[in-house]
């Protein structure tokens, strides 16, 4: 079948499943709405509550129960979620929040105000908010925050069969059973076990027997792209979260991660173009200028002291005022070559391709870089220039100044993050539009330097 033609049809059943539901909904079918509604996949059943207004959204809130509606709430963008708690009642909310895993409802929580965050917690079930609390109270963006309490834990001197009587009944509540976590008497991490051991190991055989006990674990403290970087390196699905003692706290899970990665990926964007931070769909205009005003106006006072700085070669624009016509070409090459090596130090640091030798020659490899790609620009516009004003040593000075400048803004392009980096800042900080006037002061005064010097051959 064409595939073009499968996806067509495919969008076809999807709008007309939806067009039935909604027609159940509009006229109160509680049965038939439920009956279609829950055959969903759970994102199919977030974007159709997504479309409907605060009618239709009440009816569902009365339609569904706290679990089903938990499992549509955790399929929800986080920036959108939070806009739906409010409008619920608030016993309801709270048994939604009941329902979820404990770190998804965690991650919403942080989203609220405290206030709703104490009431929610007041009404809720307290086995759930006793759980939810203990999340709460670990530092955003790190391990601790991320990881879920909903896990099965088994002990090394229990049986193979005890362990498969153990986990139908933990089972169902745990959010992940593909590795199964091993304690020793003291709770401490001791092993790890696929459940394809379990499945086919003699039942009197011990757990400490077929465990494997290269176990890889994370502090609760760790940051949360350091343990992004280790599921990406290691492949894992779930990763066990401990503390200094080596205790199992909880575990992280590959659907968590991938929400990590979406973040920071969405933050170093934001970085990148010089914003503090993402602008939302629902901004208002002056939500989304005082979020870029911060960076502008450091870019700004740059900006001056780039124009206070040509303001300095006055004398020498006056007696060869053609050198001004240069001065965009210049800074702009060096602007554009500068972000280029930026963008590659940035990804390179956070995918973790480079180690501290892998790192010394990323800056050696863009060093040369800008030799070559300044040597083939320089002579090339050497012989423009010459041709079209006929001057040969106007043509090398602005030929010599594009090489200089794009070897100074390769390796400042490279060398800014990893610096930043080496002293625990984000690199992405090192904005494109921040590296752009750094290089376009350096190419500045490379350029007016040497005009300045050998002024005698220019006039």
């Amino acid at each position: 079948m064409n595939p073009d033609r499968y996806e067509e049809t495919y969008e076809e059943k999807y709008k007309e499943q939806f067009e039935i539901i909604q027609t159940s909904l509009t006229e109160e079918n509680i049965e038939k709405f439920r009956l279609d509604f829950l055959e969903m996949h759970p994102y199919d059943q977030a974007m159709f509550f997504m479309d409907q207004d605060n009618k239709g959204r009440e009816n569902i809130y009365a339609y569904l129960s706290p679990g089903e509606m938990s499992e549509v709430m955790i399929n929800i963008e986080l920036e959108d979620v939070t806009d739906f708690f409010p409008e619920m009642d608030p016993r309801y909310a709270a048994m939604v929040f009941s329902e979820m895993p404990a770190d998804d409802a965690v991650d919403i929580l942080n989203e609220l105000d405290k206030e709703e965050v104490a009431s929610f917690l007041t009404i809720m079930d307290k086995e759930a908010a006793d759980e939810i609390k203990q999340l709460l109270h670990y530092e955003e963006k790190t391990a601790g925050s991320i990881m879920t309490t909903e896990y099965v834990a088994i002990y090394k001197d229990k049986t193979a069969k005890e362990t498969m009587q153990l986990l139908k009944t933990e089972a169902p509540d745990a959010e992940t059973i593909y590795y199964l976590f091993v304690l020793d008497e003291l709770k401490r991490l001791v092993g790890v076990v696929s459940i394809r051991d379990l499945i086919v190991a003699e039942d009197h055989i011990l757990i400490e027997e077929i465990m494997s006990t290269k176990v890889v674990a994370v502090s609760v403290a760790k940051n949360q792209e350091d343990v992004a970087q280790m599921f990406r390196d290691y492949d894992f699905l779930a990763l066990p979260v401990v503390d200094f003692q080596n205790h199992l706290l909880g575990i992280i899970t590959v659907d968590d991660i991938l929400d990590v990665m979406e973040e920071e990926a969405s933050e170093d964007y934001t970085r990148m173009a010089a914003m503090s931070d993402t602008d939302r769909k629902d901004d208002t205009a002056f939500t989304a200028a005082k979020k870029r005003l911060p960076w502008l106006i450091i870019l700004l006072f740059l900006g001056l002291f780039t124009a206070s700085l040509i303001g300095r070669f006055e004398a020498t624009l006056n007696q060869v005022a053609v050198l001004a016509i240069f001065i965009p070409l210049i800074a702009g090459m060096a602007g554009n070559t500068g972000t280029q090596a930026l963008a590659v130090a940035v990804r390179g640091i956070a995918t973790g391709e480079y180690g501290n030798q892998g790192k010394m020659k990323l800056i050696m490899r863009e060093a040369y870089t800008g030799l070559i790609t300044g040597t083939v620009c320089g002579i090339l516009i050497a012989v423009v220039i010459y041709v079209w004003q006929g001057h040969l040593f106007l043509g090398l000075l602005v030929g010599f100044s594009i090489l200089a400048s794009l070897i100074v803004a390769t390796l400042a392009g490279s060398l800014i993050p990893i610096i930043m980096h080496r002293f625990n800042i984000d690199p992405a900080v090192a904005s494109g539009p921040f590296i752009t006037t750094v290089n376009d002061i350096i190419s500045i005064l490379i350029y007016f330097g040497m005009a300045t010097t050998f002024m005698g051959y220019l006039t």
